[in-house]
């Protein structure tokens, strides 16, 4: 695939604080990044500096195999802080004058309009909109110019779930168009829902990335709930278990690699025990989260 964004070095220090360290990272075409971290992690500096409102210190980066230029950015549509609208003009007043500003053709408003779903309110005032509905305005904004990438800083940041719900189907959405998006985010089960890729930033520093599908990979863990006098023991000489541990009214077990579920069913059901509940747990991305950064923080410590 090809390469869009790739990033080598890229540091930025705020005085003697260094908001981000020495980043490498590369998206391809079509993929939706998520860019991961707690707050002060360095995300929104580093989209910052990606659309060149925010100067690096150190390193480079490329879009699109060429240097960042003001020909290149038109390429790239962002939402990253609360956009600015006219309270008193329409949705659509508000969209033919950024269109105006963007140089991007006005037939594109309609289009826009409809992938995120106000064309039936275009002609309301930007003042009645609703948080959900100014967001989605900004995101029709920033496809005026029908860009190739589409980067965005927290684009659920403050939605009720319906909101969220609806930013999650029109990113899903604008990806299924063929466009490559970046985002920011903190809620880790809506970058699980809707990326394909993930980053993982710790005080500025890139402690992980790879796909969304790999999380939970590796040893697989599985509940169980069966009825008989004798279970754990039964469960502990599986030839697949690792370990057994009883949880509440259940045995949760850790599986030998190339064990599954269906192998401990089948040797339940060998054995005369009727199974009432079998599941395979999958990891959250969650807990990988956390997983990877108590891991950086441990190699941190111990460097240090």
């Amino acid at each position: 695939m090809e390469t869009v964004l790739s990033i080598q070095g890229l540091s930025k220090n705020f005085g003697t604080l260094r908001a981000v360290n020495q980043i490498n990272l590369e998206v391809k075409h079509g993929q939706v990044f998520g860019m991961l971290g707690p707050n002060g992690s360095g995300k929104t500096t580093t989209l910052g500096m990606l659309m060149g409102v925010v100067n690096p210190t150190s390193g480079s980066f490329s879009w699109f195999g060429q240097p960042p230029s003001n020909q290149i950015r038109k390429k790239i549509g962002a939402v990253l802080e609360h956009p600015i609208f006219y309270p008193y003009l329409s949705g659509q007043k508000n969209l033919e004058l950024m269109a105006l500003i963007k140089e991007a053709p006005v037939s594109n408003i309609q289009k826009v309009l409809e992938i995120v779903e106000l064309s039936d309110r275009k002609n309301d005032k930007y003042k009645t909109y609703s948080l959900g509905m100014k967001q989605r305005l900004a995101i029709a904004c920033a496809l005026l110019n029908n860009p190739i990438v589409l980067i965005l800083d927290e684009p659920t940041n403050g939605l009720d779930p319906m909101g969220i719900a609806e930013i999650r189907e029109i990113i899903k959405r604008i990806a299924n168009d063929g466009k490559t998006i970046i985002l920011a985010s903190h809620l880790l089960d809506e970058v699980q829902k809707v990326c394909s890729h993930f980053a993982v930033l710790r005080k500025g520093t890139l402690v992980h990335s790879g796909p969304v599908d790999d999380v939970g990979r590796g040893e697989e863990h599985v509940e169980v709930i069966a009825f008989h006098d004798d279970i754990a023991v039964i469960l502990e000489n599986f030839s697949g278990s690792l370990s057994v541990k009883k949880e509440e009214h259940q045995f949760v077990m850790k599986m030998k690699e190339g064990f599954h579920s269906q192998d401990l069913n089948r040797y339940l059901f060998e054995k005369g025990i009727v199974v009432t509940h079998l599941i395979t747990q999958k990891k959250s991305l969650e807990k990988q989260f956390l997983e990877i950064l108590a891991e950086a923080e441990h190699a941190a410590l111990i460097k240090n």
